[in-house]
């Protein structure tokens, strides 16, 4: 029985993580779109990879919390304010490796917004899945 539970537990695990990488997809398309619409009128790289990956937190926080965790609990501020420190933090990991990318290594635009979003996700994915959405919620 003990082993079963394991084996169920696994799946979970997989099934979130593949919603996770969905609803990823989704913010990541949200994300190139703004940041590249922003760009092509003129507006500069960092201001346009803020509007752009805010665009793309407020459709995260809506579908990883409905969809891949599936909190039930009702949303509470220190939910909300966990969200924000983690989105804060991946927002800065994509800034620190879109400037080293872009201003210091000279690489093509393309492929430094890539790797700052795979860096971002890196972060975004640890703070949501044992942090924010847990499912040993914190007091707040």
């Amino acid at each position: 029985m003990k082993k079963h539970r394991f084996i169920w537990n696994e799946r979970e695990n997989i099934r979130t993580l593949w919603r996770f990488c969905l609803v990823g997809v989704g913010n990541t398309l949200v994300d190139f779109i703004v940041f590249f619409l922003l760009t092509s009128f003129g507006v500069s790289v960092l201001l346009a990879q803020v509007c752009s990956y805010t665009a793309g937190v407020v459709n995260s926080y809506v579908w990883n919390r409905m969809w891949t965790f599936q909190v039930k609990r009702k949303a509470n501020i220190g939910e909300f304010f966990r969200f924000l420190i983690v989105n804060v933090m991946s927002l800065a990991m994509t800034l620190l490796l879109l400037f080293l990318c872009r201003d210091v290594w000279h690489w093509p635009l393309f492929v430094g917004k890539l790797i700052a979003t795979l860096g971002g996700i890196a972060v975004n994915f640890a703070g949501s899945r044992f942090w924010v959405f847990t499912s040993k919620p914190f007091h707040s």
